[in-house]
């Protein structure tokens, strides 16, 4: 009897204890649950709360361009035609193209950071601000490569959205986006950060868009120009791209371009950019074997700009650049990064591998021409070949504006050539190979006949008034 009753207290214990157990998970779960409830709220009243904050900086832009058309219908916009109807130049039309966008105040005087692409070529810009008020807006400063436009409008005292640090951004963020998509004004939306530094191409005439914030906030046509909000409702990017057969991709521009060249696009309508001058290009394995490069790494020269910084320092064609300023660069766009975080004016060191031996050189840092294409001459080639070639002519040179009369043109590419598939093209003017200068189809033979399958072949290609290299295969003869 005795065991049995100390039997039953057991059980009686455990049935407590495993209730009061109970008891305290359940007390928890409501406890977790009322924690996690208040976190919502806590963050949706700071989303509303950034709302109200940011939104009367934020503003809705709408232009008006103008498209010239023919009286007799598009298919006769061709310049042949256009000679032919001169005479009746009194009938064409112009017919008004509209567009909308974003943007948002970055000072009381009334200056608006937008998207360049918003802005393109409008005749007409109509800013109209969170309370209603329109104003006739103008650009006073726009850059196509960063995408980014500054409106004036004449008002002061007006609110400002206050830019934060894009740098500092971690993938997952939370981030919010407000704009103008579609023509609805004031439209909130909330996302995460999905990635950093992507590149992308865009746009009907497919700009190219570098080292972008991609993020899952719903961005729509008419968000662009809008600001990209981190948590303390501070700008961390402008919103400026949007892959339309995707959904939940959306892109912006770092705030941190935007600080760098803010300046340059109000006081001087334009961004001011720090230039070597040198047309560049990955070094591939083949490369690096042509260039006695223990390994591929640094940029190569393809050319040299006239009268740039990069000639009056001494590079010449054919130098790979491994490091500026005892940083290494290993692709052209980390080269073209690092030359533009330079101050204009600014003396930089370079160290060069030229003809299989390194040294320093030193440069002073220019601005960029404004006449000069900004972006980089990168050419990405591949592994295979196939051509055919004869000699330059005078009118061929004349023809080309190749400034000698030397060299082999391709006037024939076999499909699926390696030649083919680099992108070398009829017309395309060869003036080394193997780094030896060509004028005869006899020095070409000389050097193809030493050559065996599997070997490299490197050319030194004239095309649009520059030169680059091209690495291809020597294949077997079928």
């Amino acid at each position: 009897m005795l065991q049995k009753s100390i039997i039953k207290r057991q059980k009686l214990y455990f049935i407590s204890i495993s209730l009061i157990f109970i008891f305290l998970l359940s007390f928890a779960g409501t406890g977790i649950a009322q924690q996690k409830q208040s976190i919502v709220k806590s963050l949706s009243d700071d989303i509303a709360q950034i709302a109200e904050t940011v939104g009367p900086a934020v503003v809705n832009i709408d232009v008006v361009r103008y498209v010239e058309t023919s009286p007799f219908g598009s298919q006769f916009n061709d310049p042949f035609f256009e000679r032919f109807f001169e005479q009746f130049e009194e009938y064409r039309k112009r017919i008004p193209q509209k567009g909308a966008g974003s943007g948002f105040i970055v000072d009381k005087e009334g200056h608006i950071l937008t998207n360049e692409h918003v802005v393109h070529n409008a005749e007409e810009i109509k800013v109209t601000l969170s309370d209603g008020r329109e104003f006739i807006g103008e650009v006073v400063g726009s850059d196509i490569t960063t995408d980014m436009a500054i409106v004036k409008i004449d008002a002061n005292d007006l609110p400002i959205a206050e830019l934060g640090d894009s740098d500092s951004l971690r993938v997952g963020e939370i981030v919010i986006a407000i704009g103008n998509p579609y023509g609805l004004e004031k439209t909130v939306t909330m996302g995460v950060v999905s990635a950093k530094g992507r590149d992308i191409n865009a746009g009907s005439d497919g700009q190219e868009y570098r080292n972008l914030i991609q993020t899952d906030t719903a961005i729509n046509l008419g968000n662009s120009g809008g600001p990209l909000l981190n948590t303390d409702g501070e700008v961390v990017g402008i919103n400026t791209a949007i892959i339309p057969y995707a959904q939940g991709i959306g892109f912006a521009i770092p705030v941190s371009v935007a600080q760098r060249n803010l300046d340059d696009l109000i006081t001087l309508g334009k961004v001011r950019r720090s230039w070597l001058g040198v047309y560049i290009q990955q070094v591939t394995p083949e490369i690096a074997e042509q260039f006695d490069l223990a390994e591929a790494e640094g940029v190569l020269v393809g050319d040299i700009i006239e009268d740039s910084p990069a000639e009056k320092a001494g590079l010449v064609r054919g130098d790979v650049i491994i490091s500026v300023n005892d940083i290494e660069v290993n692709t052209p766009q980390e080269l073209q990064d690092t030359i533009r975080a330079l101050e204009i004016g600014e003396r930089a060191e370079l160290i060069v591998k030229r003809n299989g031996e390194e040294s320093n050189i030193m440069v002073d840092i220019a601005e960029m021409p404004s006449d000069e294409v900004v972006e980089t001459k990168e050419k990405v080639f591949s592994e295979q070949t196939g051509i055919k070639v004869e000699e330059v002519t005078p009118e061929i040179a004349r023809e080309a504006n190749l400034p000698w009369v030397k060299g082999l043109v391709i006037t024939d590419i076999i499909p699926g050539s390696s030649a083919d598939d680099m992108g070398l093209r009829r017309g395309d003017i060869i003036l080394e190979a193997n780094r030896n200068e060509l004028s005869s189809i006899a020095e070409w033979e000389e050097i193809i006949n030493q050559l065996e399958t599997g070997d490299t072949l490197l050319l030194l290609v004239f095309r649009d008034g520059h030169t680059y290299y091209v690495p291809i295969k020597i294949e077997e003869i079928e």
